[in-house]
């Protein structure tokens, strides 16, 4: 699958598959982080526009991240350390001032 980065002929195809950027595993973290920050109401679903708060489904989703931290524990770069130590910190720190 072509990504916008790395194909010179996206723009001129205008194809969905042209604008999704590239998976790694920093934009795995971030569609995980908006997740959870859509089920924290924090954001809008991009689905329907609304904010909606489902706090059991955003813990688990934090677990998750939480498990990735864990299995990857010394796998992953200084960065890619830095990040999902950053977005799970703060995820659960919000996560706690919205379940009040």
């Amino acid at each position: 699958m072509p990504d916008s980065l790395s194909d010179p002929e996206c723009p001129k195809k205008a194809t969905s598959e042209c604008l999704l950027p590239a998976i790694d595993f920093s934009t795995f973290l971030v569609s995980l982080n908006s997740a959870v920050l859509t089920q924290l109401g924090i954001i809008a679903d991009p689905g329907t526009g609304r904010r909606e708060k489902n706090l059991l489904v955003a813990k688990q989703t934090i677990d998750v991240i939480a498990m990735l931290a864990e299995k990857t524990k010394g796998n992953l770069t200084a960065d890619e350390s830095t990040m999902l130590n950053s977005i799970l910190y703060d995820l659960r720190i919000i996560y706690v001032r919205e379940k009040g």
